[in-house]
């Protein structure tokens, strides 16, 4: 196929362009930036400057790019400071999964385009009841925190769009794999703490993975939600003592809830204690999928693993510092 993907230079579009190219596709692929335009044409893609939320420049790149499949990849989380209040963090993000997935879809209907694949979130999203791992066909959370509601909302009208047009929308686990992954440093610096019981459940998925379930989505998916997220969802107090070990550095603090809560915000109280993982069944089943990296158990050590003597050095560091 020849592929349009939109956020071809970020975390999951960087690993699923040369995945795409390796399988014979055509990639066209998108960046706002020359740096990530020469990421694009490293990987062996057709680079396009591109903004999403510019209708008539995203009407044309898609229209004289003639694809056969559309890939929605594009965020604007890179390098962003997380703050207890998320939708501010989000903001940008937000608008390109409302604006920039309405935008791309009217351009790829224009184009006569019937396989479109987006990005959406598995983790903190579902219902807070009931059992601790989810599947696509539960409920997600009908009261959203405060600081979280626009995000959400966003992530639904994108998953509503894409789905009733015929799409595929995939919700992905919390990435890892990359060298700038946004918790190695808070947790290098015992900056991110077990919360209260540390029940809440995370899913996490290795970006090799997560890109090699969009590859097989596109191929062989039918419309729809997947869960794109290893087998192993697990609460905090078990996932991040075995990340913090990976990385070299000391064991995760533990805080009460009244404190977490006055420090970090509510949304962290709530990824900590009561957020929910998912279930990979349906993209196993549907798909063919098997991941690479079964679950994070193994698949931190084999991301962040370094020499004995650096670990040490790291740890050293760490626990000298203020």
């Amino acid at each position: 196929m020849r592929v349009f993907v939109a956020g071809a230079s970020g975390a999951i579009g960087s690993r699923l362009v040369p995945q795409l190219i390796e399988q014979g596709n055509d990639v066209v692929g998108t960046a706002t930036s020359e740096r990530g335009l020469d990421r694009v044409r490293s990987a062996g893609a057709e680079p396009v400057r591109l903004d999403l939320l510019d209708p008539a420049a995203v009407r044309r790149a898609v229209l004289e790019a003639e694809p056969d499949a559309v890939v929605h990849q594009a965020t604007a989380l890179s390098g962003v400071k997380f703050t207890r209040n998320l939708d501010k963090t989000f903001v940008p993000t937000n608008r390109l999964r409302t604006e920039g997935t309405d935008t791309l879809l009217a351009a790829a209907r224009e184009a006569g385009v019937d396989r479109f694949v987006a990005q959406s979130f598995a983790s903190a999203r579902y219902e807070r009841t009931g059992g601790w791992v989810k599947t696509e066909d539960d409920p997600l959370d009908p009261d959203p925190l405060a600081s979280t509601r626009e995000s959400n909302a966003a992530m639904r009208h994108l998953e509503e769009a894409v789905t009733g047009a015929g799409g595929i929308v995939l919700r992905y686990g919390v990435f890892y794999g990359a060298d700038n992954d946004g918790l190695i440093d808070p947790v290098r610096k015992r900056q991110f703490p077990i919360v209260g019981n540390g029940a809440g459940m995370s899913s996490w998925i290795h970006l090799d993975d997560a890109a090699a379930g969009t590859v097989l989505a596109l191929n062989h998916g039918e419309p729809g939600i997947y869960n794109i997220v290893d087998d192993d969802p697990a609460p905090v107090r078990e996932w991040l003592p075995v990340l913090a070990d990976a990385l070299g550095a000391p064991p995760p603090r533990r805080v009460p809830v009244w404190l977490a809560r006055l420090v970090a915000g509510s949304a962290a109280v709530m990824m900590g204690t009561e957020s929910r993982g998912a279930s990979n069944a349906r993209a196993k089943r549907e798909l063919g999928w098997t991941p690479r990296h079964p679950t994070w158990r193994e698949g931190f050590a084999a991301a962040y693993r370094q020499p004995s003597s650096g670990r040490q050095a790291v740890a050293r560091s760490v626990a000298s510092s203020p």
